[in-house]
């Protein structure tokens, strides 16, 4: 899809009642993830906005690909950090099963929980999306499949698309963002 943006500088954004948000998964591992930094600008952007959004009344949805990012991406950083230290076995698949995932797996799905304290659970319409479609636009490789059915989900439901992921430019979406390039 070549249609851009409707974008808008989360700084500066107004959240009301009337908005139907999605936070995307990257916003939610700057928010409770690992690589949420409180002194990160982003991490402090996306709080900032998440904060703002729900004094607001906004109306915030989660949808289960958001999820799965979120807990395969925040167990691979974990793993990774761990690995580094040379504290953690060489193979993820070992590690997932021994003692030292287990506090990580906690906290995953601590935040997991908080996460859904927040947002309303919505599905993504798979059964009426052109799936000839999506594979198409990902057979020319400018798109992650999952980006694309989140887009495909934002347009069918008229949600906005709180994220950080540049992969979302042009992509005929209303995008509140932090991110620069979003916003040209």
């Amino acid at each position: 899809m070549t249609n851009r943006n409707n974008s808008y500088a989360i700084a500066s954004y107004i959240f009301t009642s009337a908005d139907n948000l999605l936070f995307d998964a990257n916003i939610w591992l700057y928010v409770y993830g690992p690589q949420g930094n409180p002194s990160d600008w982003k991490t402090h952007a996306y709080s900032s906005a998440l904060a703002r959004s729900l004094t607001a009344n906004s109306n915030l949805y989660v949808e289960v690909l958001i999820l799965s990012e979120f807990i395969n991406r925040y167990a691979r950083l974990e793993y990774d950090r761990l690995v580094s230290k040379q504290v953690a076995p060489r193979d993820f698949k070992t590690f997932r099963t021994s003692p030292d995932f287990q506090p990580i797996a906690q906290n995953i799905a601590s935040d997991i929980s908080r996460i859904l304290m927040h947002c309303q659970r919505t599905d993504d319409g798979f059964e009426t999306m052109d799936i000839n479609i999506l594979l198409s636009e990902y057979v020319q490789g400018n798109s992650d499949f999952n980006d694309q059915v989140l887009a495909a989900l934002c347009r069918a439901r008229g949600f906005k698309l709180v994220t950080h992921d540049a992969d979302f430019k042009d992509q005929g979406l209303t995008v509140i963002t932090a991110n620069n390039h979003l916003l040209v």
